[in-house]
């Protein structure tokens, strides 16, 4: 184990939320970490640990418990109740993790951990450990919650425009809707705002953003912390191609419809797809299910849509077997796989940041699916979905 050690130069925990859309980015984070001979432990919840699904991957994988073991989030009578049940199984367990490896001959010397879950810095500070923030959102959207935590953003909204350090003037609908439609997500805005309560102590902040993307408010927030932009945090095969065997996320919560997918596409002309995919998380209503059934329909475009298992009942009636010829409906697909073949011609997306990242990388052009809020907004809540099932942010 001594030889082992030596062979690193440091020995990091990477703690993310247990959802999709925060794997996926930190684990590419540590990826990379990995090829520049830092040891990392990937660590998880136990319940997550057993949904998903793991692709072949050498790095140590370590779980900790959010208190709900059998059941995640969902067994949590509140996303207030699990939440706290989570900081104070979590801290314990983290930390029981942290000396087991350090009496293991392999100590632990940093956790970057979720901004979702800022107690890993106290755990970090505890043992001595640097400790650094990961952020999976973007610098824009990072930079509202922050002035909402500082009371320099009052809410509920009353100005016609807004006005913040390194961003342009804004409206009150350019805001994420935690703050537009202030008091309709319960528990959401609080968690979200939430991940700037220690920061000032965190040892580094980490952005899946790239300098270039959002330069006037990366260069305010470098100010004020030590922050570095480490994104767009993509399998390196769909990048850069310094990491030969990067050529997927590696783990996922639902199971991808690869083969139908490629085959599918393999079939059509070049630019003549439509892709659309809402993510893991954002949950419409019926009508507006249908009516996006509809206008795929009656396009003259072929399209293949990701449609949770879920959501699939808010279709039309015999949908899919009438657009049989023009499309392409499944639960689930290797997106970087999809959004890098030549017959996809556009991106009509949720918007979700790694979705955003992804298509500017492999150059897609993307639609946006946001409907006139409030009363056709995209419901999205942060850990909880309406028909209880779980999303990724």
């Amino acid at each position: 184990m001594e030889k082992e050690t030596k062979a690193y130069r440091a020995h990091c925990l990477v703690l993310a939320f247990p959802s999709q859309g925060h794997i996926n980015p930190m684990f590419e984070f540590a990826k990379r970490l990995e090829h520049k001979r830092v040891k990392v432990t990937l660590v998880t919840t136990s319940f997550f640990s057993k949904t998903i699904h793991k692709e072949a991957c050498s790095m140590a994988l370590e779980t900790i418990s959010d208190g709900y073991d059998e059941g995640g989030r969902q067994q949590a009578e509140s996303i207030a109740v699990y939440w706290e049940r989570f900081r104070q199984v979590g801290s314990q367990t983290l930390s029981e993790l942290v000396e087991r490896l350090s009496s293991s001959g392999c100590p632990v010397d940093c956790i970057v951990y979720d901004a979702f879950l800022p107690w890993p810095l106290d755990i970090a500070k505890k043992f001595g450990l640097v400790g650094a923030v990961f952020f999976t959102q973007s610098c824009v959207v990072n930079s509202i919650y922050y002035h909402v935590h500082k009371g320099e953003l009052k809410l509920p909204l009353s100005e016609p425009e807004i006005f913040l350090p390194g961003l342009p003037p804004l409206e009150p609908q350019d805001m994420p809707s935690f703050i537009y439609d202030w008091g309709s997500y319960p528990g959401g805005l609080d968690m979200l705002v939430n991940q700037f309560a220690n920061i000032d102590k965190a040892d580094w902040v980490l952005l899946n953003t790239f300098y270039e993307l959002e330069q006037e408010v990366v260069d305010w927030m470098t100010k004020i912390w030590p922050l570095r932009t480490i994104g767009p945090t993509l399998p390196s095969m769909f990048l850069d191609k310094r990491l030969e065997d990067d050529d997927a996320y590696g783990f996922s919560i639902f199971k991808p419809n690869t083969d139908a997918c490629m085959k599918w596409l393999n079939g059509r002309p070049k630019g003549s797809v439509v892709y659309v995919s809402f993510g893991s998380m954002a949950v419409l209503e019926v009508e507006q299910m249908q009516e996006l059934a509809w206008g795929l329909r009656m396009s003259n475009s072929s399209f293949l849509w990701v449609v949770r298992a879920s959501e699939e009942t808010k279709l039309p009636e015999k949908f899919i077997e009438e657009t049989s010829e023009k499309g392409l409906v499944v639960h689930w697909c290797p997106q970087l796989e999809v959004l890098s073949h030549e017959a996809v011609g556009c991106f009509l997306t949720h918007c979700g940041w790694n979705s955003t990242l992804e298509a500017l990388s492999l150059g897609v052009p993307m639609a946006s699916a946001t409907m006139d809020r409030p009363r056709h907004e995209c419901k999205v809540y942060y850990g909880f979905l309406e028909d209880g099932t779980e999303g990724s942010g």
